[in-house]
């Protein structure tokens, strides 16, 4: 079974209608998961970076509350769409524990965050770790291997997503293969593939070539605030991409 994933992330732009639509568009869509971004904005980002310094207001209210995550999670089940997060700091693990969050997505800029790794291996829940960030000579896997009780590399409770983090990503940045004559999820480098391309043709190729998870941002109005906008799809795309899933699915 091929997953996707739509990453609604901060794409609310801090409206919970917003989000609460989009829990339900992304269902109508066929999506499996319904994705947020649990996070403190000032800890995590640099408000002067020439990406984020026009779009800082609208970035400052996506912050989720507790609260809000709570109300995000029981919109998602009552659309019948799973409930996932990506967290950024330790305390937050026990958010999502209380409202029984299934498994946890560690974001590329979070692989070297050992607090934040260790609070969620002590759940024993699964993991999607997005590989965008990785320093080829500090791998992260390496914290994950030495924690008391810890998952460790190898772990089938772990699936790795190939992530290339520019936003929007060039087609031509992307390589699936890197030399091989089997792509890097035939070979079980990565599992699945977080997307912040230009469209659906990216996710469509990589579903071909064995990848069985697919994140994808997703928005309501490509042309709204916010800098996530420009990179992700509509929920009309996000279909087309859920209906070749469909038919892939079908003739394999």
């Amino acid at each position: 079974m091929i997953e996707i994933i739509a990453e609604i992330g901060i794409n609310h732009n801090g409206y919970m209608g917003l989000a609460k639509d989009m829990i339900w568009a992304a269902k109508e869509a066929g999506a499996d998961v319904a994705k947020f971004q649990i996070y403190d904005p000032k800890r995590v980002l640099d408000k002067n970076h020439p990406l984020l310094v026009d779009h800082w207001e609208t970035i400052l209210a996506t912050e989720l509350s507790r609260d809000q995550v709570n109300i995000l999670k029981g919109e998602c089940d009552r659309a019948g769409i799973e409930f996932l997060a990506s967290v950024f700091r330790p305390e937050v693990v026990e958010w999502t524990e209380e409202i029984g969050m299934e498994r946890y997505k560690i974001a590329s800029r979070s692989v070297y965050d050992k607090p934040l790794a260790k609070a969620i291996a002590k759940t024993g829940k699964p993991v999607i770790v997005s590989y965008g960030m990785i320093e080829p000579d500090w791998p992260p896997y390496i914290w994950w291997e030495h924690m008391d009780g810890g998952v460790i590399q190898g772990n089938p409770q772990i699936s790795k997503l190939y992530c290339v983090s520019k936003y929007p990503t060039e087609l031509s940045d992307i390589d699936f293969y890197d030399g091989g004559t089997l792509s890097l999820f035939q070979q079980g480098v990565y599992q699945g593939f977080s997307d912040h391309s230009v469209g659906i043709a990216a996710s469509v190729a990589a579903m071909v070539v064995g990848a069985k998870i697919i994140e994808k941002h997703v928005t309501m109005h490509k042309g709204m605030a916010g800098p996530d906008h420009r990179c992700s799809i509509s929920f009309y795309e996000l279909e087309q991409l859920c209906n070749f899933r469909d038919d892939l699915e079908e003739m394999l």
